[in-house]
């Protein structure tokens, strides 16, 4: 319960702040302080599997770039991301300046949606490309020992040898989208999707270099520091970007998503220093696999999500499937090699 205490703390803060604000608006403050709640909800749903991915990486990171997460990472999470980071898009997609664009998403909120809405292809693009890397480069790992899935994962995971496979998938992929998007989306969406692939290979450069850095001194720049650390801010806002989009499906009142999503961002921040603490990852030693399958599962939706509208429930749905098969395959697992 320790690992939780500031996710309550904030969700107070959090649902104090809603309630006042649906007080003094239209919305009202039962509604709001309802809103708010069921979007928590929604967020930890979506983004569950992106608890157990960071898990996997935070429990090798040193306790300075841990801290670092938690409190740094998670401003950049809450207001960067679920709230920063959509003006911008807004403000971009409208030449209009970042101040009128805050006006409207408080007083326009159904334009502002609709702008929103309107760039989510290539958002899609930039975020499901990353997330497809995420989880090939974990299926193409020729050095993992053991496969979920058997036969079929242990024969896709000795494709890792052939170099650079992960990325040649993901390109076919994404020029593959080009037979089904409309021709004014064509463009837009494969520069983002573009960007999401060289931004992933630059993150995974980055760890290399400091990599080799940390081995030339010990007291050099490690791998599981700067560059695990900006892997877990970008792959948190690859989740973020279906959560805030869908948000606007709930409600159009932009405060209230900021403080529904940033309880929810609060809590997939605890989950991951949970995992760590307790070892879950050690204990349900297929629940990291379950999490990469969701992961591209979430992947090929927002990549489907350029030319069709997936509802967020199938995504939070086929997430937790993943996530509860995973764990019942470990459970069984464990008793085979207890067995044994």
């Amino acid at each position: 319960m320790r690992d939780f205490r500031g996710s309550f703390l904030i969700s107070a803060i959090c649902l104090i702040a809603a309630g006042i604000w649906g007080y003094q608006t239209d919305v009202g403050l039962l509604p709001a302080l309802w809103l708010t709640a069921v979007l928590a909800v929604l967020e930890v749903s979506l983004s569950f599997d992106n608890a157990v991915v960071n898990a996997g990486v935070l429990k090798d990171m040193n306790v300075y770039w841990r801290r670092l997460f938690l409190t740094v990472g998670i401003v950049i999470a809450v207001f960067g991301m679920r709230l920063v980071f959509p003006i911008v898009i807004v403000a971009v997609a409208t030449d209009l300046g970042v101040t009128p664009v805050i006006d409207m998403a408080l007083n326009q909120p159904d334009q502002y949606s609709a702008v929103l809405t309107h760039a989510y292809p290539a958002i899609a693009a930039f975020g499901g490309m990353f997330l497809l890397l995420v989880f090939l480069n974990f299926l193409f790992n020729d050095k993992r020992q053991l496969h979920w899935l058997g036969r079929s994962e242990r024969w896709l995971a000795s494709l890792g040898r052939i170099e650079s496979v992960a990325v040649l998938v993901s390109l076919i992929t994404l020029f593959g989208t080009r037979w089904f998007l409309p021709d004014v989306l064509e463009e837009r969406v494969m520069v983002a999707g573009l960007a999401g692939v060289i931004l992933y290979i630059a993150v995974d450069a980055l760890g290399s270099l400091f990599g080799e850095a940390g081995e030339a001194a010990a007291d050099g720049v490690k791998r599981s520091g700067f560059a695990a650390f900006m892997y877990l801010e970008v792959l948190d806002a690859s989740f973020s970007f279906d959560g805030v989009i869908g948000a606007f499906a709930i409600t159009r009142d932009v405060v209230i998503i900021m403080l529904g999503l940033a309880i929810g961002a609060m809590f997939v921040r605890s989950m991951t220093v949970y995992l760590v603490n307790k070892g879950t990852l050690d204990e349900y030693v297929f629940l990291e696999h379950g999490a990469h399958y969701a992961i591209g599962m979430l992947a090929v939706i927002m990549i489907a999500g350029t030319v069709v509208h997936v509802p967020e429930v199938v995504t939070g749905l086929l997430g937790v499937a993943f996530i509860v098969a995973s764990v019942w395959s470990s459970i069984r697992y464990n008793r085979r090699q207890q067995r044994a």
